[in-house]
């Protein structure tokens, strides 16, 4: 009757359209006070004790190192770094909004914020060169969804703080699979813009993009370098990544439509034109920071929720139950992750991402490890999962926000992704069964 209780319970606010946060309050306050026979104050402990982690600090560095590249100047440098090198292959401009997205990728960690900075540039120039609007719009959902497996990537921190698994060892193991994803994304290209006319390679133009996009092109190496060589640890990351890219878009990059500072002005008027000038003004900035700070509001109670549930699920002893239950059920290690893929692809259908790993990842784990799988690779395969969830119907995230920043129909864009979630439906077989491809780097 309890757990009919709980049922009708979730049921009631699911009808009454409440927030999944709400619903994941209640489900927990339900847990702790009839199922464990717990103290109601003791929800509160969970919740302080989910967020007072150190390694938390790097969701909100990355978020806002991510929303400052995008509103300044960096995604369009390395865009024009990436097609001044691809132009002479065949789909150049399509290869470069692949690559960028990967370059861009690996220094935000964030899929929507990835396909936004790289898109508002990179789709209006595809149609402009004559690439078809599926193309461009299902290179540019898919190419985004790089940012979620290419370190450093916010679901990957959230797996780690969820499994209590080694972040730095996530990220590292993330860059094998990226960077195989990224290349099938750029054969791609290439076959199907053959015969898109090509622009012969101009040295002049190479220089001048390599130099105008020399520094953004440097953090991806000095990040995953130095969580690599053990320089900084993933928090530490994040901190370096938003004082680069502060310094970056305050004093490196200018404004190509600056006006030059007026003769015989003073010096409080030069430092004025001098902040004026710059990629980002102290407005810009303060509107970044304002929109970091609503995602994190909407993130952050959700992970002391889930939190929360995890704590009282473990001590119950439900998820070793669960465990051992499948466990003696699919006796075969490749029918159980065969099931649990299967699970993970229907579950990114209807969840985002970070609820599924708050909710999925500390149950589907211990599956995994009972059946001798490592739990390194295993984060990378349900990340892998989720992934294609940005590109599937009807929660696809990737697929809401394209329709709406380029003002298409849900069934075109849809339509535009389905040859992309094929061959990452094909990734997926590969990084399952090649361990290898995930651990090489990590030395496991």
């Amino acid at each position: 009757m309890v757990w009919l209780g709980l049922l009708g319970l979730i049921l009631l606010l699911l009808v009454l359209r409440q927030s999944l946060v709400l619903v994941l309050a209640v489900a927990t306050a339900y847990i702790h006070l009839f199922v464990a026979k717990s103290e109601i104050e003791f929800l509160i402990q969970d919740f302080w004790f989910t967020v007072d982690r150190e390694v938390l600090l790097s969701i909100p560095l990355f978020m806002l190192a991510g929303n400052i590249m995008s509103r300044g100047s960096i995604a369009k440098r390395l865009i024009g770094f990436m097609s001044a090198f691809t132009s002479p292959f065949p789909g150049g401009l399509g290869i470069a909004c692949v690559l960028s997205c990967a370059a861009f990728a690996a220094i935000n960690g964030s899929s929507i914020v990835t396909m936004m900075a790289i898109g508002s540039v990179m789709y209006p120039a595809l149609l402009a060169k004559g690439y078809s609007q599926s193309f461009a719009l299902g290179a540019i959902a898919s190419a985004g969804t790089l940012g979620i497996i290419i370190p450093p990537s916010i679901p990957l921190i959230l797996y780690g703080i969820m499994t209590e698994r080694d972040i730095s060892k996530l990220f590292i193991a993330g860059i094998g699979p990226g960077l195989l994803l990224t290349a099938m994304f750029c054969a791609y290209a290439v076959t199907v813009n053959f015969r898109m006319p090509r622009i012969a390679f101009d040295l002049g133009e190479a220089a001048r993009s390599f130099f105008g996009g020399v520094f953004a092109l440097a953090l991806p190496f000095i990040m995953i370098g130095g969580i690599y060589g053990g320089v900084f640890s993933p928090t530490e990351a994040g901190a370096v990544s938003l004082a680069y890219a502060l310094f970056i878009e305050f004093f490196i990059h200018e404004d190509e439509h600056a006006k030059p500072v007026p003769a015989g002005a003073g010096p409080f008027a030069r430092v004025r034109h001098y902040l004026a000038s710059r990629e980002m003004s102290l407005r810009t900035l303060k509107d970044v920071i304002l929109e970091t700070t609503r995602l994190l509001a909407i993130l952050l109670p959700l992970l002391c929720v889930a939190g929360s549930l995890n704590t009282i699920l473990d001590h119950s002893g439900t998820p070793k139950q669960m465990v051992q239950v499948l466990a003696g059920a699919i006796q075969d290690r490749w029918a159980m992750m065969i099931a649990i893929n299967l699970l993970l692809l229907v579950v990114g259908c209807l969840m985002d991402v970070g609820s599924a790993i708050l909710i999925l990842a500390p149950l589907l784990e211990p599956l995994a490890v009972a059946k001798g799988f490592d739990p390194i690779h295993f984060g990378i395969i349900m990340i892998a999962n989720l992934e294609i969830g940005y590109l599937t119907p009807p929660v696809g995230l990737n697929l809401i926000v394209a329709m709406a920043a380029f003002k298409a129909s849900f069934g075109t864009v849809v339509r535009s992704v389905i040859p992309f979630v094929a061959i990452m439906l094909v990734w997926l077989c590969v990084v399952i069964v090649y361990p290898t491809l995930s651990l090489a780097l990590v030395a496991r």
